[in-house]
Order: structure tokens, then sequence, then C-alpha cells
């Protein structure tokens, strides 16, 4: 999710996407979870999860 911050430049939200309305989306990210209105976010998509490493530390 990217969004709007406060001086204008925008900034991303990863993680897990808890709730959205007309009014807030709710993300668990990296940073806990956060509180977006929806009023600032100006992108959203999918992101798959990351690859799982096997066993030996290789791709």
């Amino acid at each position: 999710m990217r969004y709007l911050i406060s001086t204008g430049e925008a900034t991303d939200a990863l993680g897990e996407l808890l709730s959205v309305d007309d009014e807030v989306v709710l993300v668990d990210g990296v940073r806990g979870i956060e509180r977006i209105p929806m009023a600032m976010v100006v992108a959203a998509k999918e992101v798959p999860p990351r690859a799982q490493r096997r066993p030996g530390g290789t791709w």
C-alpha cells in the first residue's frame, strides 16, 4: 500500500491487510499495525510472500 504522509511524500506499508472500509485501511506490517486513512492511499497491490529458503541456505 502506498500512501501520502504529512510532508506530502509517499511511503509504503508492507504487510498483511487486516481490514478496509470507506475511511480506513489497517495493515499489520513491520512497523506494527498501521491505520491509514483511505483518502491518503495512492496505490495498492498484492505482493506475493517472500520465497522460502531451502535447507542449506540456497534458493
